[in-house]
């Protein structure tokens, strides 16, 4: 291993056995077995990679494309056909969620388990016992069968006993898009507190400004290859460019750029953004012109518009501003209802889909957001031509503002994401400071 590397993967190849009709108990084997039929699915293929102590680094890309075999090859959960994986010190994972807890045991006994299992003496698990459960949030419930708990208990506490082994190697796997939201900004500032003490992070997320914000490196990964590796906000702008298009078009003009390139002997490298004196911001002016831009905006427009990523399972065809009287309109009065009427088509049947909503100023601060999922709504099912309707009590103070629209998984993963979809201008008749509007009332 390399000086100052702690994880080295090197030609990693790793397939799993596809079978069409697997014959489980012997007697199924020895009458049937020709019928045993099975097809290989390769999964990584070549896959070399080295990080270094201290390193904070994400994988992305879609469903499937091997990051979560990748970080059980370095957790030595599986092993690879080809290749090497070499790891120096204390590994802790948080791959499964409640891998390694026993059902019928309570949450104090799956957590002398789990130490145990990570590394940790029962003295030394006596010892973290009740920061442990201090983080976890379980209260009384610690002493209760895990069988009883949700999603989120389990998650709660894997995270808890991960987070106080003090090992030099941490794994994650979406293991933080799993409970409230308060809980995963506790797990995040957290893993920053981690990560400040040198601790080395792998983690897989759909969310790329959760890596952007922990991680210094990314790796984007595809097709069992890796495709480009660099600094997150680099990677993740390529990645999202291409997220559109066919896999194989895009390896197939990469390497087509290399061949241009005499003597190119390595995979091209995404630079280093850099560095720029930081800007002071100036004050936003003041700007009530009325906007007199399109509500409407069909499919064709859609497409043309650099600011939208997906992968157009299901497609957003036009997003709609109307007033209560359901005139579509681009200038409302604060106080005044907005009704967003967003119509997609969906290619196939999908279910679970998550349809979100952001609201921008002019100068680009984040008014508000939300999302079905935040709501605690039923997600969405989709079949061929749908629209979906959020009504939303219009309290923004005067000024011009942008709406994005978004239908997602609960993980993150885009169907379809569209930055500053249209523009619309709120007029106030009152003379206020700030964003939005507030209830209130005085009393001398």
């Amino acid at each position: 291993m390399e000086n100052g590397n702690v994880i080295e993967l090197k030609n990693i190849y790793k397939k799993f056995d596809l079978y069409v009709d697997k014959r489980q108990s012997f007697k199924e084997k020895f009458l049937f077995h020709p019928a045993n039929n099975h097809t290989e699915v390769v999964v990584l293929d070549d896959i070399s990679l080295s990080i270094k102590k201290g390193e904070s680094v994400g994988l992305i890309g879609r469903n499937g494309c091997g990051k979560s075999t990748l970080l059980k090859l370095i957790s030595r959960i599986m092993y690879p056909e080809k290749g090497t994986v070499a790891v120096e010190g204390r590994v802790s994972s948080l791959i499964e969620l409640g891998a390694g807890f026993h059902p019928d045991m309570s949450g104090r006994e799956n957590i002398f388990i789990n130490a145990s299992i990570l590394g940790l003496s029962k003295k030394e698990t006596e010892e973290r016992m009740a920061q442990i459960i201090e983080f976890s949030e379980l209260g009384d419930f610690i002493d209760n069968p895990i069988r009883t708990y949700s999603s989120g208990m389990y998650m709660r506490l894997a995270f808890a006993v991960a987070i106080n082994v003090d090992a030099d190697i941490l794994l994650i796997d979406e293991i933080l898009s799993v409970g409230d939201i308060s809980f995963q900004k506790k797990c995040f500032e957290k893993l920053k507190e981690i990560k400040s003490r040198g601790t080395t992070i792998v983690i897989v997320s759909h969310s790329l400004g959760q890596i952007e914000k922990l991680c210094n490196k990314s790796y984007w990964i595809e097709g069992g290859k890796i495709i480009c590796e660099g600094s997150p906000k680099a990677v993740h702008k390529r990645y999202l460019k291409y997220m559109n298009q066919d896999v194989e078009e895009v390896i197939k003009e990469e390497k087509e750029e290399e061949e241009r390139i005499e003597g190119v002997t390595e995979e091209p490298k995404v630079e280093e953004p850099k560095s720029e004196e930081p800007k002071v911001e100036e004050p936003p002016k003041e700007d009530t012109e009325e906007v007199h831009e399109d509500v409407l905006i069909e499919t064709e427009e859609l497409r043309k518009n650099s600011k939208r990523w997906g992968s157009r399972e299901v497609e957003i065809t036009s997003v709609e501003l109307l007033d209560d009287n359901g005139n579509a309109k681009g200038s409302f009065k604060t106080g005044e209802n907005i009704t967003i009427v967003m119509k997609y088509n969906a290619k196939k049947r999908i279910r679970n889909i998550v349809a979100g909503i952001g609201i921008f100023r002019a100068d680009g601060v984040n008014c508000y957001g939300t999302n079905t999922l935040i709501d605690k709504l039923k997600g969405l099912t989709v079949y061929k031509n749908g629209e979906v309707i959020c009504k939303v009590k219009n309290n923004l103070l005067e000024g011009n503002y942008l709406l994005d629209v978004a239908l997602h998984e609960p993980s993150g993963y885009a169907y379809d994401y569209y930055r500053e979809v249209c523009k619309f201008n709120v007029k106030d008749d009152l003379v206020e400071a700030g964003i939005i509007r507030l209830d209130h009332t005085w009393k001398y």
